[in-house]
């Protein structure tokens, strides 16, 4: 089929375009929101917890320069700031955009290809004459052919799909038989 491969050809434009606006964005040492120390303090005396987040450099990482105002008098600075952990993280924001203009495409060239599937299966897949309301099963059993041999059907991933489907609505209809049979022999 000649539309199928032409749902993928959006991921790969997509890629190529964000890599080309990375690349046209004038280039920054590091974006003030992607580098943080973050130091959390357990209850000391009187204080409760807190975490403290602020927009330092690696070095200046520590209880001292990240927790502001400092909830405790001068002599016990030294004291709280021991119970403090202190950690420097940093992320890429631009790998985190990345990433997810790479998740949303997929997602988008997914619904693509099932809209197309929608509009052309009903072209694709032939109607059974043979098939017939409910309360006609008994006779469409016995009018319907027999499917062909397993060797000739298959050779596609929709014929199996279709065999499968036959099969089962074969199953289902011989469930059905059995069940309105035996509700005739109990009236």
């Amino acid at each position: 089929m000649p539309g199928r491969g032409g749902s993928w050809v959006f991921v790969p434009a997509t890629l190529v375009t964000v890599l080309l606006l990375e690349t046209a964005v004038p280039v920054q040492a590091k974006n003030f929101e992607d580098v943080r120390c973050k130091c959390i303090c357990p209850p000391y005396r009187n204080i409760s917890g807190h975490i403290y987040n602020k927009n330092v450099t690696q070095k200046d990482c520590t209880c001292l320069h990240v927790v502001e105002p400092m909830p405790v008098p001068g002599h016990d600075v030294e004291a709280y700031c021991l119970l403090c952990e202190c950690k420097y993280e940093e992320r890429s924001s631009n790998t985190i955009k990345v990433t997810i203009i790479i998740y949303l495409s997929v997602v988008g060239a997914l619904l693509l290809y099932m809209l197309f599937l929608l509009l052309v299966d009903p072209l694709i897949r032939k109607h059974d004459p043979y098939t017939q309301p409910l309360h006609n099963e008994e006779d469409s059993e016995e009018m319907r052919p027999r499917a062909e041999s397993g060797s000739a059907r298959g050779n596609t991933v929709l014929e199996r799909v279709e065999g499968a489907q036959q099969r089962w609505k074969k199953q289902v209809q011989e469930q059905r038989k059995t069940v309105f049979d035996r509700h005739k022999l109990l009236s």
